[in-house]
């Protein structure tokens, strides 16, 4: 029955993977990535607990509760980072679950995504940092021939350079220093796993929250800001913001002819000769949209001013404040820009402009770099709990070495 079971399931798949795309192709909003990434999800789940019934055995249910826990978090509040932590908390119980079931039942569709896992793990054990200290020099080639020499564009260098730094000193420190010494140094490498365990927890829920699919009930579509050409041209990031919207707005407006208001938000900056609103009304403007669907912010001067001012004006406009929006930035500043969203007491959620892969690491270091800043108090204390660990454990290993 179990190879009858496992023949089915894989045609129910096989059946969606070609219905769809044509059904997306329908509607307006055509993501049939993220519905096929779902019905693969689905099918997967069942033939599990077709495999765990047969053993007459509910282990299921303990990935099953944390997968619960993280939806029920996450469409709570969507813009929450201990959001990703609660997301691979349940990868990783979810993983342990599967190998428990493969010694149990010797499956050979969970014998195959086992050693897939173990293939890639291995990879990434053997050569994982390596690969990633030439992809970040690669990176940083690409970025600063294409976008310029400022400090934002030399992110992805700094830490290629540090990082090739910290594996020659670990390298020489192991064999010259004494044990006590090394202790006292691994201060630094257990800081660096504390960073890359919380920068993975930000970029999983930076990913989920790219998933954003809100309704075509919307009043207001806010459009963030960023610095213009000369000061007074809409550079290509800030006109993908811009399009995004657009795009958004014309789908609403053929799904329920009730088009939103799009909302321009950005001021003067020092080096500019017109707000990043103004500019950004004309750029929508050639693109057909009409003037009195469009409403402008002046005065913020970031991220944050950008989101208060705009919930006054929209406010204003609306004459309440039970109007529904959303806001448009470009896809690496999406879940920041939400949490500024959350600290600004507007209830909005983002939809993202695609940007060009080589921008992404650097753009997401550098979104990493100020979330980090925005609870520096937290990461502090942890950094300073580490340090004293390590100090402890050198202290120790000292005094064990003298009083021999």
């Amino acid at each position: 029955m179990g190879n009858y079971f496992s023949i089915i399931i894989g045609i129910i798949y096989l059946i969606g993977v070609f219905i769809i795309p044509k059904w997306r192709k329908k509607k307006l909003n055509q993501n049939w990535k993220f519905f096929e990434l779902l019905w693969f999800s689905l099918c997967f789940i069942i033939y599990v607990i077709f495999l765990e019934v047969q053993l007459h055995t509910y282990y299921f249910l303990i990935p099953s509760s944390f997968l619960l826990f993280f939806l029920f978090c996450y469409f709570k509040e969507k813009r929450r980072l201990v959001n990703g932590l609660v997301f691979n908390l349940f990868l990783v119980v979810g993983m342990t679950y599967l190998g428990s079931l493969l010694f149990r039942t010797s499956d050979p569709l969970l014998f195959i995504l086992a050693m897939t896992t173990v293939f890639f793990l291995l990879l990434l054990l053997l050569i994982g940092l390596y690969a990633l200290l030439a992809f970040l020099y690669w990176n940083a080639i690409v970025v600063l021939r294409k976008e310029g020499h400022s400090f934002a564009n030399l992110l992805t260098l700094l830490l290629a350079i540090g990082l090739t730094a910290f594996l020659i000193f670990n390298y020489y420190s192991a064999r010259i220093l004494p044990q006590w010494a090394s202790l006292l140094f691994g201060i630094l490498p257990f800081i660096m796993f504390y960073f890359s365990i919380v920068f993975y927890n930000f970029l999983t829920i930076s990913i989920i929250y790219q998933f954003n699919q809100p309704k075509y009930t919307q009043d207001y579509i806010i459009v963030l800001g960023s610095g213009l050409i000369d000061g007074k041209t809409v550079p290509p990031l800030l006109g993908k913001r811009i399009e995004k919207a657009i795009q958004f707005y014309k789908a609403q407006s053929d799904a329920t002819l009730s088009p939103p208001k799009i909302l321009m938000s950005g001021g003067k900056g020092d080096d500019e000769h017109i707000a990043e609103s103004i500019a950004m009304k004309q750029y929508a403007l050639e693109k057909g949209i009409p003037e009195d669907a469009i409403l402008v912010e002046t005065n913020s001067k970031n991220t944050l001013e950008n989101m208060r001012f705009s919930k006054e004006i929209m406010e204003q406009d609306f004459g309440g404040t039970d109007f529904r929006a959303i806001f448009t930035t470009n896809n690496f500043h999406l879940f920041r820009a939400g949490l500024f969203a959350k600290m600004a007491n507007l209830k909005a959620d983002g939809i993202g402009a695609r940007t060009a892969f080589y921008f992404l690491p650097n753009a997401f270091l550098r979104e990493f770099i100020a979330i980090v800043m925005m609870h520096k108090r937290r990461h502090l204390i942890m950094c300073g709990l580490i340090a004293v660990m390590m100090i402890l454990f050198s202290l120790a290993e000292f005094f064990l070495v003298t009083h021999r």
